[in-house]
């Protein structure tokens, strides 16, 4: 029965880490916090519970979609990030059709280069933590291979397809 002893162990492992990850009230369905911005954001500045927590310190500023920079993005997205998440579903991570339409871009490019700083602080992400129990690992990509990666799901978003 050791093999029902350690299942029984990660459960209960995992049903902590739901706990002490997860807020009392549950994710909207597209993965979006239930609410507009929680009211205790752990004292997260207006700036932060917005834009997320890490590198990107001010708005980053867009336009239209760099399809150049998108197809350097959608390579980086299926080298990179497939293993967990895909376009248009669930799979071990959130489905990041859409994305950038709930997620500011600065946001988007935080949670790309400080997954780990975003867990730990942000909201919005230990929820989504709770939900998934898998967390981003840190993949150590620069800022021009975050905003590839985001101008690729901008590109994807704007369109709806796959490019």
């Amino acid at each position: 029965m050791p093999g029902v002893r350690r299942m029984n162990g990660l459960a209960l492992i995992g049903l902590l880490g739901l706990i002490g990850c997860g807020g009392s009230k549950p994710p909207a369905a597209d993965g979006q916090a239930a609410g507009a911005a929680p009211a205790a954001g752990g004292g997260l500045s207006a700036f932060e519970m917005e834009n997320g927590v890490g590198p990107i310190t001010s708005v980053v500023t867009v336009g239209a979609v760099d399809h150049g920079l998108a197809e350097q993005g959608e390579k980086l997205f299926e080298a990179k990030c497939t293993a967990c998440h895909k376009l248009t579903e669930r799979y071990v991570g959130p489905s990041l059709g859409g994305v950038t339409v709930r997620r500011t871009p600065t946001y988007v490019m935080n949670m790309i280069l400080a997954p780990d700083q975003m867990y730990e602080k942000h909201p919005v992400a230990k929820e989504l933590l709770g939900e998934y129990m898998t967390q981003m690992p840190n993949l150590s990509l620069t800022t021009d291979q975050a905003r590839a990666l985001m101008e690729y799901l901008r590109e994807h978003d704007a369109t709806g397809e796959k490019h």
